[in-house]
């Protein structure tokens, strides 16, 4: 994810405050996500009413609510299934 200057915006930003202030400031700047773009706006009101202490917490809460254009490969884990005992092989312990 890259703010594109909305990470300077948000911490020159007079804190503490809340969601909707910074929705109402800098809601319409964009964030570069993997595939796409995403409003800030956006992004903070999928967690409703908040107040943020600092930059910090706010910059959290974009890394956690950016929507699956954000993620890279939707649904990819570099885990192995569960495998069923008659079904696949024995997990093996090192």
């Amino acid at each position: 994810m890259r703010l594109n200057g909305v990470d300077d915006r948000l911490e020159r930003h007079q804190y503490p405050t809340t969601s909707e202030e910074l929705i109402a400031a800098h809601g319409n700047a964009t964030v570069e996500l993997a595939d796409g773009s995403e409003r800030l706006g956006d992004v903070l009101e999928r967690f409703g009413e908040q107040t943020f202490d600092n930059a910090d917490d706010v910059f959290t809460t974009l890394r956690a609510g950016v929507c699956h254009r954000g993620v890279g490969r939707r649904f990819y884990s570099d885990r192995d299934p569960t495998t069923d005992a008659d079904d696949g092989p024995s997990p093996v312990s090192f």
